[in-house]
């Protein structure tokens, strides 16, 4: 079961937004993926795969799934999101081919999650996109008021010139 309080967030991708980057485009941040207990695991740099720290801060948004549907159950899905962690603590970062999306794609192709060995960049994206919940009506405010403001600021701007 979910915890707030705690960060906790069993078998869940988990989202929050990158300062800046967010601010323009609502629709992309940072994700990891967490283990049976909760605790979150994302690639967050070079070399760099955290535990209970995400990159950017705590998850705004979460996508709870479902571990029987993940090959081996419980067992299988901590193994798959372990061995991806081993593998992108050996990678480096890049923000356009091996982020922290790449790191969640692989630990759910890992545990061919669904059925499925080819989650793509785009499926986690999408899926994320329509599956996921905030964390609370506050970090969804807080997730567009940025670009809202942006939005109105450009607008007054171009219009009073």
């Amino acid at each position: 079961m979910v915890d707030f309080k705690r960060h906790r967030y069993p078998y869940c991708v988990v989202w929050t937004s990158i300062p800046g980057l967010t601010w323009l485009f609502p629709f992309i941040g940072h994700v990891g993926i967490c283990l049976s207990n909760g605790v979150i695991t994302d690639f967050s740099g070079p070399y760099r795969v955290t535990e209970d720290q995400m990159g950017f801060g705590n998850p705004r948004k979460y996508w709870q799934l479902d571990p029987a549907r993940a090959q081996g159950g419980q067992v299988g899905w901590d193994e798959a999101v372990t061995r991806a962690a081993e593998v992108y603590r050996g990678r480096m970062y890049n923000l356009f081919c091996d982020n922290c999306h790449s790191h969640v794609v692989t630990a759910l192709n890992y545990c061919a999650y669904d059925g499925k060995s080819n989650w793509t960049l785009i499926s986690l994206w999408l899926r994320l996109s329509i599956y996921s919940r905030y964390v609370s009506y506050f970090e969804a405010i807080r997730t567009y008021v940025p670009f809202c403001i942006l939005v109105t600021l450009a607008t007054v701007l171009f219009f009073a010139c």
